[in-house]
């Protein structure tokens, strides 16, 4: 019962409000009213964060591969407008580290530490990436004394303006500690989500039951009335003895689930459940089933689809009222209900056996939305940068664009590149969609044109090989 559709937009949901209070990594500021000593110092700290993008892509596995090239700090470096700023420059200029690259990239391959990460790495992709650069930086690139007669050499070296970057780094190596990922704490919010959305569909399937249960007992009240009418008497009972209610009832499945989570819409706001059943006996859909010549378990049926969708999901109080109960609610209601009402017809169809659905179709379901997930966070400075390049050039101002259309954007690559059986453009489309559900106005139009710039870069240089 809980589909893709679903799930993707509860992973778009917790990562928005996850990401949006996320510390982010930043570069020390140029000090203001710099000495030379402060230039000295801020000139050599930013030339060897350079240093460390350009020695990462060189180191190599004996696989081919580039293994620290797509490390959080690196890739988190290379979307810093100041780096970004350097490495064009020194596209053109010479950069004065660049004969210190080699040797330093065979200092690294030999190094215990570049073997450590690569142990780990075949375990955890995520592993020992938290001090990798630090214990680089510190133990193998500061102490070389090629190095170190560079810098000697850069207009208004001190010591003091040496021992200046050095806490800037180190600043930095900590501020990037402190912008690490809590993808535990956002997998369990995750999780939470999903189960709130299985408690909605079975308080929805129950709601019918609470409340024809709430009219006998109205009826039955009125039995006992010491001035009883002829209808107080001998009430018509339709609605009470409804069919598809009492499959509802007698279900084993929706037993369980109300009764083991103390579940009880009348215990918990009898005011909106009476208003609720008013609002359904006032409806033209109540007095036509009530003056109907018969009833069957398919016209039963049928009338429980209609109150639910035209009365029970339009009535204002009920939507209040699942809004207070879960922030999450709303946003699911339209998926849920439409599995609720699955339900309904398959009773009306014979088949109340399979009236409650699964809560996922299957594994892969249930692990989709925490492998999305995961796949994010690995690679979502990555992500990061492929869009920033997309954008690049472009007529999009990037300080305008809505946070949400980058969390969307973020998500969808992760999909794309992660999910391999699901079709290129159902992935492309169900963002696009949900860009236009969740952000502005012309984010379906701003998510399709940048993921169609992405995509076919991505595919040119074969890093993406579905169509």
């Amino acid at each position: 019962m809980i589909n893709r559709i679903l799930i993707r937009i509860k992973v778009i949901q917790i990562l928005y409000s996850f990401l949006l209070v996320e510390k982010q990594f930043r570069l020390e500021s140029n000090p203001s009213a710099p000495t030379k000593e402060k230039r000295f110092a801020y000139a050599l700290y930013l030339d060897l964060l350079v240093l460390m993008i350009k020695i990462a892509e060189r180191v190599q596995s004996r696989q081919g591969v580039y293994p620290l090239n797509d490390t959080r700090f690196i890739t988190r470096l290379r979307l810093c407008e100041e780096i970004r700023a350097l490495l064009a420059k020194y596209n053109s200029e010479p950069f004065r580290f660049q004969h210190l690259i080699a040797p330093l990239v065979e200092k690294i391959e030999e190094s215990g530490i570049y073997k450590k990460y690569l142990k780990d790495l075949g375990n955890d992709p995520d592993a020992g990436q938290a001090h990798l650069w630090d214990d680089i930086f510190n133990l193998v690139i500061m102490p070389n004394p090629e190095l170190n007669k560079v810098i000697e050499t850069r207009q208004n070296f001190t010591l003091k303006g040496v021992e200046r970057m050095k806490e800037m780094m180190s600043a930095t190596f900590v501020n990037f500690l402190s912008s690490q990922d809590n993808v535990s704490e956002v997998e369990k919010a995750l999780a939470l989500s999903l189960d709130k959305a299985r408690e909605l569909y079975f308080r929805l399937l129950y709601l019918p039951v609470e409340l024809t249960d709430l009219e006998d007992r109205i009826l039955d009240e009125n039995r006992h009335k010491f001035l009883k009418t002829d209808a107080d008497i001998n009430p018509d009972m339709r609605f009470v003895d409804n069919k598809l209610v009492a499959e509802l009832k007698s279900n084993e499945e929706i037993e369980s689930y109300i009764s083991s989570n103390k579940l009880s819409w009348y215990q918990e706001d009898p005011v909106l459940v009476r208003s609720l059943l008013k609002a359904v006996k006032e409806s033209e859909i109540y007095r036509e089933y009530m003056a109907a010549p018969y009833s069957d378990i398919q016209n039963d049926a049928e009338l429980w689809r209609k109150l639910m969708k035209n009365v029970i999901l339009e009535n204002t109080s009920f939507l209040e009222a699942l809004e207070d109960k879960s922030v999450f609610w709303n946003d699911d209601l339209e998926i849920v209900s439409t599995f609720v009402l699955k339900g309904f017809r398959r009773i009306a169809e014979g088949d109340s056996a399979n009236a409650v659905l699964a809560k996922f179709k299957d594994d892969e379901d249930a692990r989709f939305g925490t492998e999305l997930l995961r796949a994010l966070y690995r690679n979502k400075d990555t992500y990061r940068r492929y869009i920033d390049e997309s954008l690049s050039g472009g007529n999009w101002d990037k300080d305008r664009i809505a946070f949400m259309d980058i969390v969307v954007l973020e998500t969808a690559l992760a999909e794309i590149l992660n999910f391999p059986k699901i079709p290129l453009q159902v992935s492309v489309n169900e963002y696009i969609e949900l860009a236009k559900s969740y952000s502005t106005a012309r984010s379906g139009q701003f998510v399709h044109g940048v993921l169609g710039n992405v995509v076919h870069r991505l595919q040119q240089e074969k890093v993406l090989l579905k169509k």
